[in-house]
């Protein structure tokens, strides 16, 4: 039951991810005509989305709602292969969910319905636009994660950290950083986007894993204070 919850606060938070994010793009023409402004804003509701989720469904879940923050926590080993997979299939079925919501107020057609797109029509450089953007995010993850004294202030850390990647990656590739909030609208909008949304996939999924290797180097002391966790953990087990 408790694995049931938490892929179901998964679902719920990445659905809200893609409705309030993709829609505040596609309310403030984020990407065609709404400017910098759009841009602002955007990135604005990426973070506070997190925020809002990392307060209601943090201590459930984790509020993950990313598949690259799950591959991170897997290669950290914070959580299992199996797990890791749930949560992934998770994500992607509450993008989607969030997206097929968008689809009853805005056409797919007539918007850029909070896709991402290439940067100069150039594959290499939108690559590595989203690996580094995801490789600071999910650095910043690992890090304000890694302190329990951190865990009433992690939340704000994270959603502001998004918005900082958001600002500065809109107007590249539209920001992904998220596997997920990119399959979900891609979907549906069709064309282009979903073309090229293996890009947004994979190329978060390979930042994420660089900062969880980096990070590993940079804190071991984390790594051995969670073997010793998950040691205490195993001798409850066997009492």
């Amino acid at each position: 039951m408790d694995s049931l919850r938490k892929y179901l606060a998964e679902i719920i938070g990445t659905f809200v991810l893609v409705v309030f994010g993709c829609g505040t793009a596609i309310v403030t023409g984020c990407g065609t005509t709404g400017g910098m402004g759009a841009y602002a804003l955007t990135a604005l509701a990426f973070g506070l989305v997190i925020v809002a989720m990392a307060y209601s469904i943090g201590n459930i879940s984790g509020c993950h709602i990313n598949p690259a923050v799950s591959l991170a926590m897997f290669v950290n080993k914070k959580m299992s292969l199996q797990d890791m997979l749930l949560y992934w299939c998770s994500q992607v079925i509450g993008a989607c969910g969030g997206a097929l919501l968008l689809t009853i107020f805005f056409n797919p057609d007539e918007s850029g319905f909070g896709t991402n797109g290439l940067f100069d029509n150039d594959v290499a450089k939108s690559f590595v636009i989203e690996g580094v953007l995801t490789f600071v995010f999910v650095l910043a993850i690992l890090g304000v994660t890694s302190k329990v004294a951190n865990s009433n202030i992690a939340g704000l850390v994270i959603g502001l950290t998004l918005t900082l990647v958001h600002i500065l990656g809109i107007g590249f590739t539209g920001t992904s950083v998220n596997p997920a909030r990119s399959v979900g609208p891609a979907l549906f909008k069709g064309g282009e986007a979903l073309e090229n949304v293996w890009i947004f996939i994979v190329a978060p999924l390979i930042g994420a894993a660089f900062a969880a290797i980096i990070y590993r180097f940079l804190d071991p002391a984390s790594v051995t204070s969670e073997k010793k966790a998950e040691k205490k953990e195993e001798k409850k087990e066997a009492a």
